[in-house]
C-alpha cells in the first residue's frame, strides 16, 4: 500500500492595495461649489460629510475625502480637478 500525498494551493486573496484621495484648500472656489463637487463625486457622500471634508481642507489645508482602491481613486482625483478643485492621491498605510 503507497500513501500519496496531495498538496493543497493556498486560495487566500491579497487585497488591492488602498489609495487616499485628498483635497487641497485652495481661494479660488466657493465653500458651496467643493461641497457640490465632493457630493456628485463621491457615491453615498452626505451634505454634512462634504461640508466637514471641505472645512477640514479650508482649516487645515488638506483633508481626506475618501479612501479606496487605485482605479477609483485616480477617478475621483481626476473628477475633482475636472471640476477646478486641488486634489491628490496617495497611498494608504
Amino acid at each position: 500500500m503507497s500513501v500519496e500525498t496531495i498538496e493543497k494551493r493556498s486560495t487566500s486573496r491579497k487585497l488591492a492595495p488602498r489609495y487616499r484621495v485628498l483635497l487641497h484648500n485652495d481661494d479660488f472656489n466657493p465653500m458651496e461649489h467643493v461641497v457640490k463637487v465632493l457630493i456628485t463625486t463621491v457615491p453615498n457622500l452626505t451634505q454634512p460629510q462634504a461640508v466637514s471634508i471641505m472645512m477640514e481642507a479650508h482649516t487645515n489645508g488638506l483633508a481626506l475625502v475618501i479612501t479606496c482602491a487605485q482605479e477609483h481613486a485616480e477617478f475621483y482625483c481626476e473628477t475633482l480637478k475636472n471640476h477646478g478643485l486641488t486634489s491628490t492621491i496617495e497611498p494608504d498605510e
